[in-house]
């Protein structure tokens, strides 16, 4: 006999079948239940069966399901203040929740609404976890799943993941293509006059074109527009191309990383087109003479200097 549940007609048919005398025996085979069930079913209505008591009683233990929430008011409302001081869930369960919580239940209270909080509170202001791929495509070359894992390792000097830092909507369309080492964390910025392929084409033979082509193995970028290229980068520089999944950010940390650094001098509204040359190079030559932990506080600088002398 097949599981099925009781419905509520079920359950009026048991309350006049019982009430006529039928044995639970004889109600089961009527309605096509094992007898047991309708055992249990009568038992739980001690003597007097009634079918809208018997429904509220299967109704409220229906709610009850599921483990009890972590969620106390006070919980609650230390988790909101330090949203609302610009604290990450992960900061949040790292400095004062850790082994009561995981910074994925929050994010998971945050978008099922039981914080009662803006997401914009949150620091990517609270996009979707899962959102649709909204620009211009092209038939993308080589997956990241399929890049050679020692890239990943950052062990091997000359793979570079690549970017494109925009102006402000409606300013201009001036831009720079960006270019990170990952094992020696190494960040450049060149300037473009737009997002084509064509410029990045360019910036990208600018790039390859002044260092030896030892110091390229790699590239790994986003499914921007600008990197339709790749075709051309692979045949002509006879460089490896690979693609990060869509919205997969942290498929280009070192990139994105880098981007975040060279934000806090040109932020968003700034027009790229006006930065001079001069004042993009002092830039670039800021972000990379800072000592790093990663490098156990060596510069990027200075790790890519010694790679170039090792080829």
């Amino acid at each position: 006999m097949s599981h099925k549940h009781i419905t509520m007609d079920c359950r009026n048919k048991i309350e006049v079948l019982f009430q006529e005398g039928y044995s639970a025996r004889k109600i089961s085979k009527i309605l096509g239940f094992h007898h047991s069930t309708i055992s249990r079913e009568i038992s739980r209505c001690e003597g007097v069966y009634e079918s809208v008591s018997a429904q509220r009683h299967r109704d409220i233990k229906s709610n009850n399901k599921g483990r009890k929430s972590k969620l106390t008011e006070e919980l609650k409302e230390h988790i909101i203040s330090k949203l609302n001081s610009t604290w990450s869930p992960e900061q949040i369960v790292g400095r004062d929740l850790e082994n009561i919580i995981s910074f994925k239940t929050i994010y998971n209270w945050l978008y099922k609404g039981v914080l009662s909080i803006d997401l914009k509170v949150l620091r990517r202001k609270g996009k979707s976890r899962k959102p649709q791929e909204k620009r211009g495509k092209f038939n993308i070359g080589t997956s990241i799943s399929k890049r050679p894992k020692v890239v990943k390792k950052r062990t091997e000097f000359g793979h570079w993941e690549l970017d494109t830092v925009v102006s402000s909507r409606g300013k201009s369309k001036g831009c720079l293509a960006t270019f990170a080492e990952m094992k020696t964390r190494t960040y450049i910025a060149i300037k473009m006059p737009d997002r084509s392929k064509e410029s990045m084409y360019n910036a990208i033979s600018r790039l390859t074109s002044s260092l030896p082509k030892k110091a390229f193995k790699s590239f790994t970028s986003d499914r921007g527009k600008e990197f339709a290229c790749y075709k051309d980068i692979e045949g002509n520089l006879n460089i490896d191309f690979y693609f990060a999944d869509a919205y997969s950010a942290w498929q280009r940390g070192t990139n994105e990383n880098s981007n975040g650094l060279l934000r806090e001098f040109y932020p968003k509204k700034t027009d790229l087109s006006l930065i001079s040359d001069d004042d993009l190079l002092a830039t670039i030559t800021t972000i990379n003479s800072r000592p790093r932990k990663c490098l156990e506080f060596d510069t990027p600088f200075e790790r890519f200097l010694y790679e170039l002398e090792s080829l």
